[in-house]
């Protein structure tokens, strides 16, 4: 509301009762993120206040004194939240397995992050250097190794399907990981996708590149997007982005 303060309902459980916070909302709150079944409010000041299912981030409890210097947005994969602060430092919470427990990569993520994109189970964070860090389920994004060397800087921006990412470099190229199934393997469009990529767009389960010549090159799940060859005549000039 206009005054800062904040009205729920809904499923208690799932964060539609705010009663035992709601004293906490009187510092003003700018902006309100979620998870499936919790909400994290940032007020004014750069504190925190979350309410609904402690499993998906509703209890923050354990980081609250992390959130002390300024948190500036808050991102969410259906069951954790991550928050950067002023300092590009980073304060995760939520299901350990699904975004909430960041500690294997804490050192990473102690400065300089700028952005951070999710899928349903994994955060991937962009740094000033243009490198990427991830964590969550290891089978489904959390786990980059295998691309990490191509992600250790030029990234720019990073899309996502419900368990995989792709993310494009400075020279147009794009570099995928995460659930084959669900984009995260594009060995078989790889040459397409060497350079010249503008934007990417998604499905659930599959992604769709447009890039310079305004072609389109597809990939991921065959029946939700990823197979384009009944199309692809109508695909290789003149999209727009």
């Amino acid at each position: 509301m206009r005054d800062g303060s904040v009205v729920t309902w809904g499923d208690g459980n799932g964060g539609g009762d705010s009663r035992d916070v709601q004293e906490q909302f009187a510092g003003g709150v700018q902006h309100i993120y979620s998870t499936s079944f919790a909400f994290a409010a940032v007020t004014r000041d750069g504190s925190v206040v979350t309410w609904g299912d402690g499993n998906y981030g509703g209890n923050s409890r354990d980081v609250q004194e992390q959130f002390a210097g300024g948190v500036q947005h808050i991102y969410s994969t259906s069951f954790a939240f991550a928050a950067v602060k002023r300092d590009g430092s980073v304060v995760t919470w939520g299901d350990g397995d699904r975004g909430g427990n960041s500690r294997d990569v804490q050192e990473q993520l102690a400065s300089g992050v700028q952005h951070i994109y999710s899928t349903n189970f994994v955060f991937a964070a962009v740094k000033r250097d243009g490198s990427v860090v991830t964590w969550g389920d290891g089978n489904l994004g959390g786990n980059s190794r295998d691309v990490q060397e191509q992600l250790a800087g030029g990234v720019q921006h990073v899309y996502s399907t419900s368990s995989a990412f792709a993310a494009v470099k400075r020279d147009g190229s794009v570099v995928t990981w995460g659930d084959g199934n669900y984009g995260g393997d594009s060995r078989d469009v790889q040459e397409q996708l060497a350079g010249g990529v503008q934007h990417i767009y998604s499905t659930s389960f599959a992604f769709a590149a447009v890039t310079r010549d305004g072609s389109v090159v597809t990939w991921g799940d065959g029946n939700c997007g990823g197979n384009s060859r009944d199309v692809q005549e109508q695909l290789v000039e003149d999209v727009f982005a």
